[in-house]
């Protein structure tokens, strides 16, 4: 059952649950057929009441247990005692699989249905053995067994069949899922990073137009107010391209050149309106796409402002490998543990907030990549230390 999505505790749908209930159904039409059959084979009654019992017994177990907090794979332990089930109707009935094998074949199918092809091929030696041992014991002939040498074959075959086609449309529900996210993503992005910034510039064009003249430095200050909204506008149009380029494979291209790391430093954090202390010393390069580098570093910077505290500092050393390590930490209050893993996740919750997507961080780690770097994570005491490692220049 994929992450994040609620149990289906209904008889339809996937999940353990609906499983466990599909296989209840099962128990209770053998109960059915087990107690009509009575009639006709008078001298097993009492293994027939035994049986019709013990299907009672685990319909209801199957139906009422809580299956939706267990493993995904539990319900297909219930298939070890019907398997048995009918190994015993099979030889009730004197060895005939008339009224067994259409249950043989709903087994098959209902495994396919609901587990893996590992799962399906690892039940292979229990249905042989469920269908051919009651056969041996009562002794039947030659060709009955030969009929059962390719009929339990065709069964896995079945459910391998079904379990694959079940695989197949996993992935195009997860493929539409991740569409559907990605959707909402641009809406929330259309709602919190563009009306934002597009409302300051409106203000400022406003401002200028019916203030008339103004001082030069207001002038200029307004002005600057409105071209940084436009670079924030204009970085988060860039981001939501690089994550199609990313996701599209070689679609994302890199120009690279020796750039000093203080000055690319500087340039980036003046985007922003929090103040951020940059420790890197004078001489350091890296080799990187100038634009993506800017990128990174706004992304990073960013992230620490939305979520940490003053003061901001972003340092910078080699690490002894021909790379170079750019380090931005905040003193904040860190980042719980049990969302470390999903920082870099692509709309990784620990990356949400007022004004973003939870794209930033993946798009930084996937752009260190590009360059043969990577980001990284470490806790800081106190707050966080996110880490870029990039060739150095």
């Amino acid at each position: 059952m994929t992450e994040g999505r609620e149990p289906d505790r209904g008889l339809f749908g996937e999940g353990p649950q609906a499983a466990a209930r599909q296989m209840a159904l099962m128990f209770a039409l053998g109960l059915g057929l087990s107690l009509a059959g009575i009639p006709s084979v008078p001298g097993q009654r009492t293994a027939l009441v035994a049986l019709a019992a013990v299907q009672a017994a685990l319909a209801l177990l199957a139906w009422r247990l809580p299956w939706h907090r267990s493993d995904p794979r539990a319900p297909l332990v219930l298939s070890l005692p019907a398997l048995a089930i009918l190994a015993v109707s099979t030889w009730a009935f004197g060895g005939s699989t008339a009224g067994t094998a259409p249950f043989y074949l709903l087994l098959a199918v209902w495994a396919g249905m609901h587990f893996s092809v590992r799962a399906v091929l690892a039940l292979s030696p229990f249905v042989a053995a469920s269908y051919l041992v009651p056969l041996f014991a009562v002794e039947r002939g030659p060709m009955t067994l030969t009929g059962a040498v390719t009929f339990v074959p065709a069964l896995v075959g079945v459910g391998v069949l079904i379990a694959r086609q079940m695989e197949h449309q996993r992935r195009d529900r997860e493929t539409i899922r991740r569409m559907e996210r990605w959707r909402a993503a641009l809406t929330a992005a259309l709602a919190h990073d563009v009306r934002s910034p597009l409302t300051s510039v409106q203000f400022a064009l406003e401002t200028l137009d019916e203030e008339g003249e103004l001082p030069a430095e207001q002038r200029h200050s307004i002005v600057s107010v409105a071209l940084r909204q436009t670079g924030r506008i204009r970085r988060l149009a860039a981001g939501l391209l690089d994550a199609d380029r990313l996701d599209s494979r070689g679609g994302l291209r890199l120009d690279l050149t020796t750039v000093p790391l203080r000055a690319a430093v500087e340039e980036a954090v003046g985007y922003l309106g929090a103040p951020v202390r940059v420790e890197v010393p004078d001489g350091l390069t890296v080799r990187a796409d100038p634009q993506r580098l800017e990128q990174m570093l706004v992304n990073l910077t960013a992230n620490a402002a939305r979520h940490g505290a003053p003061p901001i500092v972003v340092s910078a050393a080699p690490d002894g490998r021909g790379m170079l390590a750019v380090h931005v930490r905040d003193h904040g209050a860190g980042v719980p543990e049990d969302k470390r893993n999903l920082l870099f996740s692509r709309f990784s919750s620990a990356d949400t907030g007022a004004g973003s997507v939870g794209l930033g961080l993946w798009i930084t780690r996937e752009l260190a990549r590009a360059h043969g770097g990577d980001a990284s994570y470490a806790p800081a005491d106190p707050g966080s230390r996110f880490t870029v490692t990039l060739p150095a220049g």
